[in-house]
């Protein structure tokens, strides 16, 4: 006798299925991301390949390529949204602007080194300028609201991009990838960029 979903373990193995797939799936991706030598590289197709599932698979769980990558920068950037959301000092709210301003600059430019063509193809999936995409506009949003608690500062909205401009990806790859830049120096770099900005003249 076939068994119907009111028995309760062949309704959840599609499910099961789904999620096995999608983390299947994510991490593939995320290795391909790591190790290629150009984000435009990756295809739907490798990333099926890598998973071991079909590309039917692939398409159900995210629809496009954009998707993808978008829900694998979501799923690794967890832990820092949620410092940002509601952590402590000094990522956390509540943390006097000359603090988290730095520190959100200097945990962004940190995500974007260790997740370097990650980034290169997330900020290029704004309908052709990376100042459309959708994570572009948070992170601004973010810091515009930071910024306007600083003292001075007569425009926080031109200031947030500006900072921002010190993180792209393709910069990021640029220093960090072409010319060897190390980390530590990168860092101390925006951060003493940061300082000045904030400073005013």
């Amino acid at each position: 006798m076939e068994t119907g979903p009111a028995d309760g373990a062949p309704a959840r193995r599609p499910r099961k299925d789904a999620a096995r797939n999608r983390a299947a799936l994510l991490a593939a991706a995320d290795d391909l991301f790591a190790r290629c030598d150009s984000p435009g590289d990756i295809t739907m197709s490798d990333v099926a390949a890598s998973a071991g599932v079909g590309k039917g698979t692939l398409f159900r769980a995210f629809g496009d390529r954009t998707a993808l990558i978008g829900a694998l920068y979501a799923a690794r950037l967890e832990p820092l949204d949620a410092a940002v959301s509601h952590g402590p000092p000094p990522l956390g709210p509540g943390t006097p602007p000359a603090e988290r301003v730095p520190a959100l600059l200097d945990a962004l430019l940190c995500f974007k080194l260790d997740h370097r063509h990650l980034m290169l193809a997330l900020e290029g999936t704004g309908s052709g300028s990376p100042y459309q995409a959708e994570h572009y506009g948070r992170w601004h949003e973010l810091l515009r609201s930071a910024l306007a608690g600083v003292p001075g500062l007569a425009d926080p909205g031109f200031t947030a991009h500006a900072l921002l401009a010190a993180v792209r990806a393709d910069l990021v790859e640029h220093l960090a990838g072409d010319r060897g830049t190390d980390r530590d120096e990168l860092r101390s770099q925006l951060q003493e960029f940061v300082r000045r900005v904030l400073a005013g003249p």
